[in-house]
Formats: C-alpha cells, sequence, structure tokens
C-alpha cells in the first residue's frame, strides 16, 4: 500500500490495490455501515431536526403543569424511529428558595417526564435530555410545561443572548 511520502507517511488505498481478498469480517462490516447510511450518508441521526425557542420570559405561580410556551413540532418519517429531545433553560428562578420548581414534558397532550428543582433561587443552564418513540410517522408536538410549589413565582428568563430551547432529533431504529 502506497503512502504520502514525507512528512506523514499516511497510507492510503491506491486504485491498484486488490481489496476483494480482505477478511469476510471487513467486508461485512462494511456492507453493515453502508446498509445503515441514507441518500445523505447520514447514520440514521441528524437529517430530520426540529428546534423552538422561548422568545419571551415565561412567569408562572402556578402548582399545576402548565404550558410555557416552548415547544416544537417534528414529523417523523418513519414509525419505528425515536425522538431524542435536549431541552435547556438558561436561566431558571423562583422568588423562593425553599420552593420547588418542575419542569415537565409533554408529547400531543400525553405527559412524557417531570423533574424537579429545589432550591433554584439562582439556578442556571437546567435542562433535560428524552428519548420518546412516538411508534407512529407524522407531526408530533413536544411541549414544555412548569410548576412552582409553596405560591411563589418561577420565572424562564428569555434574553437576546440566552434562550430556553427545545430540540427534537429523529433517530431511525
Amino acid at each position: 500500500m502506497p503512502d504520502t511520502g514525507a512528512p506523514w507517511n499516511i497510507p492510503y488505498v491506491a486504485s491498484s490495490d486488490l481489496v476483494s481478498d480482505w477478511p469476510t469480517d471487513s467486508l461485512a462490516l462494511a456492507n453493515a455501515i453502508d446498509a445503515g447510511l441514507d441518500t445523505a450518508y447520514n447514520a440514521g441521526i441528524g437529517s430530520n431536526v426540529e428546534t423552538g425557542t422561548l422568545s419571551s420570559t415565561f412567569t408562572t405561580t402556578s402548582a399545576s403543569l402548565v404550558d410555557t410556551g416552548l415547544e416544537t413540532t417534528i414529523t417523523l418519517e418513519s414509525a419505528t424511529s425515536s425522538v431524542l429531545l435536549i431541552i435547556q433553560a438558561p436561566s431558571l428562578t423562583t422568588s423562593s428558595g425553599a420552593d420547588i420548581a418542575v419542569l415537565g414534558l409533554t408529547r400531543d397532550a400525553t405527559a412524557l417526564n417531570a423533574r424537579a428543582y429545589s432550591q433554584t433561587t439562582v439556578r442556571n443552564a437546567v435542562s433535560m435530555v428524552w428519548v420518546d418513540t412516538p411508534g407512529s410517522v407524522g407531526p408530533h408536538t413536544y411541549k414544555v410545561q412548569a410548576l412552582i410549589t409553596g405560591g411563589s413565582t418561577l420565572s424562564m428568563f428569555a434574553a437576546s443572548t440566552a434562550r430556553p430551547f427545545i430540540t427534537a432529533i429523529e433517530v431511525a431504529a
């Protein structure tokens, strides 16, 4: 096998190299990799991505989960696909450090996950990562919800340089 020469000496496959006699394991691996790539050479992730952002600050005093306005809709191309969800709120604060803030996640009005954050008087970069398998093609809307205990105020700030976001990525099965 030739190389690029000094100073790197990086080997490469020349057009005259025969690869038909490589071990069958390598051929099987190469075929499996090739079969897993779509026409854009993606390995089943990243070809269908949707993101939603919150453009203004959200506040609530509700002790029940309410929509924050942070949402995104992704249209799945396969019923066997999963959706990788990444949610981040750069600044989540409460008016009392003793209260508990809860962020919830829904798909098409079905509750998927909820996470409690305590002592969030000054809390930065609150995030959630979740994998969902809706089981059907077509559009699915994911929403972030919030509540606060103890009667204080919960705020999710949206600054021009740091906005809360939700990203949905279709992952092929």
